[in-house]
This record gives C-alpha cells, sequence and structure tokens, in this order.
C-alpha cells in the first residue's frame, strides 16, 4: 500500500529563472515608473521574440486569448470559421466574440489536430477561414491545410499556444499560416507570468493590432476602432526577457522526464501514447495519455491518482461543442472522435523540476492490479 503523500504532485508548476535575475531587472522599472504602455522591457522583448521565431511581423499581448480575439478581429472577417472542438475554450470564444460562426471539424485519433480529410466537406460560400490548434505540441498538417486554404482562398490563423520553441523539418513552426498565437501563460513551456504574442504576414496588420490591443485609439484624439485593453505590461516583459535564455534546457528536462514516462507506458494493452513525427522539434508541453480498453477508465486513473495527492488533469474535457454555453447550436455526437478522446485522455503531471522517481510512482499507480 502506498503512503498518500504530504504536498500534493501538481499537473505543472510554473518555471522561475533565479530570483536574483528577475529582482535585478525590477530596479529599472522602479527608477522609471513606467508600468506599463510599450515600455523599455516591452520594446526588447517583441525584438528578441521576433530574432528567437525568425519572422518580421510580431505584437505582444496581456495575454494568448486576447492575442487571438484581436488578430481575428484586425482581419475584419465574416461569417464562418472552421476550427477544432477539442481545444481550450479561448479559441473557439475568440472565433464567437467577434460575431463569427465556428464549424467544428472533428480530429485524427493519432495527434488529436485537425482531421484534414474533413476540412472540405466543411467548406460553405460562407467560410472564411480556418482556425486549426496545434494540441500538446503536436503540429497540424501544416501543408494540407495550407493548400485547402489556398484552394478556397481562406485565412489561416493557428492557435500555437502549446508550440513555443517547436520547429518543422527545422524551420519555425510561427511561420506557417497568415498568423500564429502564442500563450506565456505561466503553466506553459515558456512563460511571461501571463502573456502573449501573434506573429503574421501581412505587414498591414501591424499598425492594426498595435491599435486594437490599446482601445481602438489611432491618436490623440482619435479612436477609430472598438478596441480593448490587451496591452503587455513591464514586468511581464522582463519576466519573459528572463525566461527566454533558460527555455531551452527546460525542453531538455521535459524531454527527459517524457522519455521516462514511455519507457513505463509504451506497450502496455490500453494505454495509447502520441507518436512523434521524426520532421518535429518538440517542446514536450504535455504528458497526454488516452485510456481505450484499459483495464480502469480515465476517471478511475486520474481518482487513483488524486487518493495519492497527484493530480493529473482532464485536458480537454469535455469538448467545446458539449459546453452549456454552446449546447443549444453544436452537438458532441457530430465530432465522434474528438468526443471519445476528450473522455479518455488525461495529461500526467510535467514540468522540468519533477523528479524522475515521481514519473515512475505515477507510472506504478497506472500500472497497478485493482
Amino acid at each position: 500500500m502506498r503512503e498518500k503523500r504530504e504536498s500534493p504532485i501538481l499537473v505543472t508548476r510554473s518555471f522561475l529563472p533565479p530570483f536574483e535575475e528577475y529582482a535585478e531587472m525590477l530596479k529599472p522599472i522602479w527608477d522609471s515608473a513606467w508600468l506599463t504602455n510599450m515600455g523599455v522591457y516591452h520594446e526588447e522583448f517583441k525584438e528578441r521574440l521576433k530574432e528567437y521565431f525568425g519572422v518580421k511581423n510580431l505584437e505582444l499581448f496581456v495575454n494568448g486569448h486576447m492575442a487571438l480575439e484581436l488578430v481575428i478581429q484586425s482581419m475584419e472577417l465574416d461569417g464562418e470559421v472552421i476550427t477544432t472542438p477539442f481545444s481550450f475554450s479561448s479559441t473557439t470564444h475568440a472565433i464567437v466574440r467577434n460575431g463569427l460562426t465556428p464549424v467544428f471539424c472533428d480530429i485524427n485519433p493519432n495527434n488529436y489536430t485537425l482531421d484534414v480529410d474533413q476540412i472540405e466537406g466543411l467548406i460553405t460560400e460562407r467560410t472564411c477561414a480556418i482556425v486549426p490548434v496545434h494540441v500538446y505540441g503536436n503540429l497540424c498538417d501544416m501543408e494540407r491545410i495550407q493548400e485547402i486554404a489556398d484552394k478556397h482562398h481562406l485565412k489561416v490563423i493557428y492557435d500555437a499556444a502549446h508550440t513555443f520553441g517547436e520547429t518543422f523539418e527545422g524551420k519555425s513552426v510561427a511561420l506557417w499560416g497568415d498568423a500564429s498565437m502564442f500563450s506565456f501563460h505561466a503553466t506553459k513551456v515558456f512563460n511571461s507570468i501571463e502573456g502573449g504574442a501573434v506573429v503574421f504576414r501581412d505587414d498591414r496588420l501591424e499598425k492594426r493590432l498595435y491599435e486594437l490591443k490599446n482601445f481602438g485609439i489611432t491618436g490623440y484624439e482619435k479612436v477609430e476602432y472598438v478596441g480593448a485593453n490587451g496591452k503587455m505590461n513591464e514586468f511581464q516583459a522582463a519576466m519573459g526577457l528572463c525566461n527566454l535564455p533558460h527555455v531551452e534546457s527546460e525542453i531538455e528536462k521535459r524531454k527527459a522526464l517524457v522519455m521516462r514516462y514511455r519507457e513505463n507506458l509504451e506497450g502496455i494493452r490500453g494505454i495509447r501514447l502520441c507518436k512523434e513525427d521524426p520532421r518535429v522539434r518538440y517542446n514536450y508541453a504535455y504528458m497526454p495519455v488516452v485510456f481505450d480498453g484499459y483495464k480502469r477508465d480515465r476517471d478511475q486513473i486520474f481518482e487513483d491518482l488524486k487518493e495519492h495527492n497527484i493530480m493529473a488533469r482532464k485536458y480537454f474535457y469535455p469538448c467545446i461543442n458539449s459546453y452549456e454555453c454552446y449546447r443549444d447550436r453544436f452537438r458532441a455526437e457530430d465530432t465522434p472522435v474528438a468526443a471519445a478522446v476528450s473522455k479518455q485522455v488525461l495529461t500526467l503531471p510535467l514540468y522540468g523540476e519533477l523528479p524522475a522517481e515521481i514519473v515512475d510512482e505515477i507510472c506504478g499507480i497506472i500500472k497497478e492490479v485493482h
């Protein structure tokens, strides 16, 4: 009988730089009293990220959701947007809050991203864009999606919240689509406490995004757009600047832990792990496990771990098209693969400082015969 630990093992833990590094960056903020509104650190962080992603155009935001909502607004879209029900609520909310109609496409059962074979069947004369999601750091079939978008003259806006630092065939994931949103939330591989960014192709969006995140203000006494307060503050930017030099080592630590999980769980009947694509450099953001025909179901495993003070997460559950706020408009049965996976998937604890022996313990609990 395993003893219940006193302190919980959480599904993730925010990476923080050495305290002295962050504290050192706070003094200039205190001296200047410039706390927000695109200060020195904001502008430095923006340029550093452009270099990191290898892109020309990037705008910072207070969080990833605001980044996604405002980049959609900046493109002045109208009509229907094809997207996935297997994501965090932010993806669909950003579409709906722009007055657009989400059209849910099912996911493929291998990496849980949009099933590209179903996209064209959902396109109508009202379709204006595709908003795919790179799930758990698993990349969408970006080549096929772009082919479909070009054929039907659609915009492609990626929810790339899970993919900081990832590449496809040696090229940054940020280079795909008309735009990509990245989240720097505290739970992500890379964080700026809260925060987000949009990378975009069209140079004309730079001015529009800047204005939209600043209430739509376009001049000293001029407000041309219905904007929002989406500005990243100096404390966030300072944390981002501190964390950026550490992100590669954090990814390597996560990779080692994911390999440990795989050693423990691969080949077990009823347990399904994502297969890695050799063309992708992963950031190992999450450790999703699907329990499909295992001796105990997902919810039982969740409770088993919880009894030992280990907090896994049912992520993503429920599917967006079964949310209370959308229940009268959509049906989860229309995307059966997404509905099934949402009831079977569990993301296990994963962060750079997680001890390897805890990984072994978690896998031991999963493998125990009840």
